[in-house]
């Protein structure tokens, strides 16, 4: 199977995306099989039609993936992680390969509703997740495994909700910020630029001549990195430039190097060139969890490139990406531009409006840290000012 499949292809594949969603209850009136097992699909099963891809659309956008109605390795992960759900199998800690799915976020929400845990709900049952399930068993008077068995389930029918609302995550996430104090002298950045090795994404026709996305985006991560370097902070580069690790291997290096923030950098594109503008991405999920200082960081940044350049504001938004749900530090997706857009072309391919670009997403890490201090209008904070109160 190719990469992507979209509308108008035909594969097994698409028979078994489509008993996935039926399964999940998005398909009215579906009278095939669900069974996964089934020894063959007819033509019409295997027929990727468009009332599937506005299916897949939907579950897309609840997902927090771009809606594209197309069938890649990221929907695929998606839908597996969907159908699960709490009981349907044993959950325990595998230290070697996490369980991931919707049924383990099921079970971190009602652990952390019940106050066993405090870190972020992701669907991966990790150290954290085995603690706090060890933690309530014993609370509850059962054997302390960490094993979600039958026994454990009933445990948590029973016991029900003792709070809602609110997220410890988030209060934790938030008092790590405060303690942190308002300059940046010490705080660990990883930035991380989108292509590199042999990915060196899309020619475009810039000011200066013909430059590949990848000179761009690697020129916009140095000049953060100056930058930061220049106010105190402590960077890395999530890769070197002649490789391209996976958003896994780039996550693990920003957990090892115990990063306070990961700023990653891409450039975008669509088929006609209407679309454009600057958007920033965080952590969010339909669990209902997501980082409150990841959305509070990319907030800052995308008002602050947009009051700074030409581009159009496209908000910031949640989205369950690897490289922002892997991290166990806020991370912040920008998105600054289309290289199938005219204007934006212009924009990235002028070195003036990558500086500015680099000193707004500096100067918004700073407003992160300011908090309650921060009393300058966005677009009016200017590095030079920003360097003179690091060294005050």
């Amino acid at each position: 199977m190719r990469d992507t499949l979209r509308a108008g292809d035909s594969s097994p594949r698409v028979a078994e995306v489509r008993i996935a969603l039926a399964r999940l209850g998005l398909i009215e009136g579906y009278e095939g099989s669900v069974d996964y097992r089934s020894q063959g699909f007819s033509k019409s099963e295997m027929l990727f039609d468009d009332t599937l891809a506005d299916t897949l659309r939907a579950f897309q956008q609840s997902r927090g993936i771009v809606p594209t109605g197309e069938i890649d390795e990221l929907t695929l992960r998606e839908l597996r992680e969907a159908s699960y759900t709490l009981g349907a199998r044993v959950l325990s800690y595998q230290p070697n390969q996490w369980l991931v799915g919707d049924d383990v976020g099921q079970l971190q929400n009602q652990l952390h509703e019940l106050g066993f845990y405090s870190s972020r709900v992701d669907g991966r049952f990790g150290p954290h997740t085995h603690e706090a399930l060890a933690n309530f068993q014993l609370d509850t008077g059962l054997e302390d495994d960490g094993v979600c068995g039958p026994d454990t389930l009933r445990a948590l029918s029973l016991l029900g909700r003792r709070i809602t609302g609110g997220s410890a995550h988030a209060i934790r996430e938030r008092e790590h910020v405060r303690q942190a104090g308002p300059n940046l002298t010490g705080k660990r950045v990883v930035i991380d630029p989108a292509l590199g090795g042999a990915e060196r994404g899309d020619a475009v026709r810039g000011r200066y001549g013909e430059i590949y996305e990848e000179e761009i985006l690697w020129d916009l991560a140095q000049r953060v990195e100056g930058r930061m370097v220049a106010a105190g902070m402590e960077t890395i580069l999530s890769r070197p430039r002649g490789d391209n690790p996976s958003a896994k291997a780039r996550a693990d290096l920003a957990n090892s190097f115990d990063a306070d923030v990961v700023i990653s950098l891409k450039l975008d594109r669509y088929p006609n060139d209407k679309a454009n503008g600057v958007a920033t991405f965080y952590f969010g999920s339909e669990l209902g969890t997501s980082s409150l200082t990841g959305e509070t960081l990319s907030g800052y940044i995308q008002r602050e490139i947009a009051a700074r350049t030409p581009l159009r504001n496209c908000r910031n938004h949640a989205r369950t990406w690897e490289m922002l749900r892997l991290t166990r530090m806020p991370s912040v997706e920008v998105v600054t531009g289309y290289v199938s857009n005219p204007e934006d072309v212009s924009v990235i391919t002028d070195p003036d409006q990558r500086d500015a670009i680099a000193e707004a997403i500096v100067v918004a890490v700073k407003r992160l840290y300011l908090m309650d201090m921060d009393d300058q209008p966005t677009g009016t904070y200017k590095f030079t000012d920003l360097l003179a109160q690091e060294r005050a």
